[in-house]
């Protein structure tokens, strides 16, 4: 530690100026280098969180750095009010990687679905009576901070305060086959689900529920749109979340976080059909597209569909629960170890009920950076390309601070 630390004052003003709508970590991270990170005291921790799943490919990676660089040196921003090419390659990509022949470019995850309940509705408006514009989302379910995004996360503790919110959002139980087939009806114009929910505790669809709602949605015509912010881009082991089931194809997905590397990205993906609602003037986003973020997705989309990268998700992803799994027989620590590729849960047994927040705070002391979704579950998102070597010691200084926990 050094005897001069600038981290207290630092901290201080943080708290000082900032609004107080977070609470961080008493820590002021600095620079890192693949699964490493240092504060500005010096301290090296291994990051199994990379900024909730948005850095999936570490700190500095090289060709990511490049493609910032050499865009950075050419145009920094023009609007929508004309082309560039970073964004046009990118949105062609996308396309080719995905069912879409559409994209919308934006910000951020809660921009990419509000993007998307504005397209279900538009499209709603044009083909189907007044009566038809419900949105079906799911409970535990997180799509974002905007008014209507918060609205759609069916978790009433993100709607405290912020009444009246807007109608004709509906919520139904995740992976409940009989309920959404209930629910659903000829006023449904859209149902919009996480193929594994993020923030409501790294919970996966069922086996067959994204198909059954496929299915459910032809019959109503409605539009299946997908929330791939947390879950897309080979953090599940695939590119896309929802490939893990066979016969799925969505009308609306949403991309971010992972999308950028590590700068701000949102993107909607959808057919011509659906996106010809979005007519000139109906929707907009000022710095969508832009051309430094858009050169560095570009290496980013490419990377998470090389195999070997996928590779190695499944098998870190495979050593890491087998590991929490372990950990847990010899502590008692977890009553269930949930998820896919690297993005896993573990939920704390019931004598450790409301602590995960203590324990990711306890991990830190000993340099190792986990989440928390929610306040029963530990959460993992290392980066997707992690060593054999970080993800040992990132293990072994796990078992430490879990070790000396439960004692506590």
């Amino acid at each position: 530690m050094n005897s001069e630390s600038q981290s207290p004052d630092l901290i201080k003003k943080g708290q000082g100026y900032y609004v107080p709508n977070y609470k961080p970590r008493e820590i002021i991270l600095d620079h890192g280098k693949g699964a490493r990170i240092w504060d500005l005291d010096g301290n090296e921790y291994i990051d199994l969180g990379t900024g909730i799943s948005v850095n999936s490919l570490g700190h500095q990676d090289p060709e990511l750095v490049d493609a910032l660089i050499t865009q950075a040196k050419r145009l920094w921003h023009t609007s929508n009010i004309y082309f560039t090419e970073p964004a046009i390659r990118l949105a062609e990509e996308l396309v080719q990687a995905s069912f879409a022949e559409r994209v919308y470019f934006c910000n951020s995850g809660g921009e990419a679905n509000e993007a998307a309940i504005k397209l279900a509705r538009k499209h709603s408006s044009r083909h189907f009576p007044a009566d038809k514009r419900e949105i079906i989302t799911f409970k535990g379910s997180f799509h974002g901070r905007t008014l209507a995004t918060v609205t759609a996360t069916a978790q009433p503790k993100y709607h405290e305060g912020f009444e009246p919110l807007p109608g004709g959002f509906t919520y139904c139980p995740f992976n409940d086959f009989e309920a959404i087939e209930t629910t659903i009806s000829e006023k449904t114009c859209a149902v919009l689900i996480e193929p594994i929910q993020g923030e409501g505790g790294i919970v996966p669809t069922a086996p067959g529920f994204l198909k059954h709602l496929r299915e459910l949605c032809d019959r109503h015509q409605a539009l299946l749109m997908l929330d791939e912010i947390q879950c897309g881009m080979a953090r599940s082991g695939r590119v896309f979340a929802h490939q893990w089931e066979q016969g799925v194809t969505p009308d609306v997905m949403t991309l971010a976080k992972a999308l950028g590397g590590g700068l701000p990205i949102g993107a909607m993906l959808t057919k011509s059909k659906i996106a010809a609602a979005l007519k000139v003037g109906t929707h907009g986003s000022t710095f969508g597209g832009n051309p430094v973020v858009a050169s560095v997705a570009r290496v980013v989309l490419r990377r998470v569909q090389q195999p070997e990268l996928l590779d190695n998700v499944r098998k870190q992803g495979a050593v890491l629960q087998e590991h929490l799994k372990q950990l847990s027989e010899s502590l008692d620590l977890f009553k269930e170890i949930r998820g896919r590729g690297l993005m896993i849960g573990a939920v704390l047994n019931d004598t450790l009920e409301g602590k995960a927040g203590k324990i990711t705070e306890h991990c830190r002391a000993h340099l190792v950076l986990v989440l928390q979704a929610g306040p029963n579950v530990l959460r993992f998102l290392p980066p997707l390309n992690i060593t054999d070597e970080d993800l040992e010691e990132g293990l072994k200084r796990l078992d430490s601070a879990l070790r000396t926990f439960s004692v506590d």
